[in-house]
């Protein structure tokens, strides 16, 4: 059943008007008909389901709405701290992860990322990335869109991860080639699980020693190093495998 994303407030009966842009895609892209059943979700864990009763231009219309809520979250709530990629790498990230069920995802200026982005480009950067999310969720059926902020220099975020450590539960690892410990050997997180991964080239020692001050556990998933972007997915496969919804 075709899943369009509609700001909330959703309804829950009577008849609806899909957003310009789910209207779009429901009748000029997956050429849907009059009696053809949609489901449309609001990002915050809302979900109804209901048939086109009319399709005239820009507007489609569905009636016969009937709430459907349905829990797909993770019971692991993962923050991904992804350092800046470029663009396509940067988008694959946030569409499999959002997949994998990532409950936020903080972007980092590392000093070793490739993408630099001004305030401007910044701002837009995360409007994409936004889209990018929603139709994943449109895709895997989450119901819940992941935060994502928008993007911060990986000393200045680390600086308010500090700050904010004794108020804290979040267990927090970072991805370094030469961490020594593995996710199997650690506790069952009380809180929220903090990834931090860097960038195509890693970390700078001053990145990575600040990560360690600030009481991340450097882990390394098997014997080879891998990719940015491998390396995210597999981190968070990892996690969801011993302590999420893969368990």
């Amino acid at each position: 059943m075709p899943r369009f994303y509609c700001p909330p407030p959703l309804p829950f009966s009577g008849r609806f008007d899909l957003p310009p842009e789910a209207a779009h895609h429901a009748a000029r892209v997956l050429r849907l008909r009059a009696g053809d059943r949609v489901e449309m979700f609001d990002g915050l864990g809302n979900e109804c389901h209901g048939a086109i009763t009319e399709l005239s231009g820009k507007r489609v219309v569905i009636g016969d709405i009937a709430a459907s809520n349905i829990d797909r979250e993770s019971p692991l709530q993962i923050v991904l701290a992804q350092a800046l990629l470029s663009s396509e790498k940067m988008d694959w990230v946030i569409q499999k992860t959002t997949e994998l069920g990532v409950a936020e995802i903080q972007p980092l200026d590392t000093g070793r990322s490739v993408a630099r982005l001004s305030a401007e480009r910044a701002a837009k950067r995360l409007d994409h990335w936004r889209q990018v999310a929603i139709s994943a969720c449109e895709q895997c059926g989450r119901n819940v869109l992941p935060t994502i902020h928008a993007p911060l220099d990986i000393m200045a975020w680390l600086q308010q991860i500090k700050e904010l450590h004794d108020a804290s539960s979040d267990t927090k690892f970072i991805l370094l080639p030469q961490g020594a410990a593995s996710l199997h050997s650690q506790p069952k997180p009380p809180g929220k699980v903090v990834l931090l991964v860097g960038a195509e080239g890693g970390f700078t020692p001053a990145e990575s020693d600040c990560a360690l001050r600030c009481d991340f556990t450097p882990i390394r998933l098997g014997a080879r190093v891998l990719r940015t972007e491998t390396a995210a997915l597999a981190g968070q496969a990892a996690l969801q495998t011993l302590w999420g919804d893969f368990s």
